[in-house]
């Protein structure tokens, strides 16, 4: 069976989170790496998302994903962090596109719903299912570590559910059953 092999990036200027896993079709998942890359808040914006970008394009460089995954921008009430997260966001877009790879983007409350089949699940439980999910000995840490790791097993997940009558129901999970049902509402 060949896998897929899925870049998750959860953006952000100081700490923005990178994991890799290779996903089966039967959706059972492999951790290929995961880290963060950090700049400093001191620097200038162009010289931290020049490391962000640097990071970004060694993961592509030395794991070769076949895709990308972003956590989509959402409205917060702080427009500095929104801002800093869009930088973020668009420079890993971009490292995409100059690799020739696919890219996308997913909500936190997609990632979450996806992971733990509950869309408001806090941030302890996403990383309890993807240490299950990758069967890891601890929870992923630092936070945005997991939530890359959970960006790349949704993307996964998504992008090889089965359609109507393709699979059978039961080789999905509870949480996976719970998006796929909660994607089907959404359209």
């Amino acid at each position: 069976m060949a896998s897929l092999r899925v870049l998750g990036v959860d953006p952000g200027l100081t700490r923005c989170g990178l994991g890799v896993v290779d996903v089966l079709p039967d959706r059972s998942a492999t951790l290929v790496h995961v880290g963060v890359v950090r700049s400093d808040a001191g620097a200038p914006i162009e010289a931290r998302l020049a490391i962000i970008a640097a990071g970004i394009r060694a993961v592509i460089r030395d794991h070769s994903p076949h895709v990308v995954a972003v956590e989509r921008v959402f409205a917060q009430s702080n427009r500095h962090s929104v801002m800093g997260t869009a930088q973020a966001s668009g420079v890993a877009l971009l490292a995409a596109a100059e690799a020739g790879l696919a890219a996308a983007t997913h909500t936190p409350s997609e990632v979450k719903a996806a992971i733990t089949g509950y869309g408001s699940a806090d941030k302890r439980q996403v990383q309890t299912m993807v240490a299950r999910v990758l069967r890891l000995d601890e929870l992923p840490k630092p936070a945005d570590a997991a939530d890359a790791l959970a960006l790349a097993l949704c993307h996964a997940w998504r992008g090889s559910a089965p359609t109507a009558g393709a699979a059978s129901h039961r080789t999905l999970t509870p949480a996976q059953r719970a998006w796929r049902q909660a994607e089907r509402v959404r359209r």
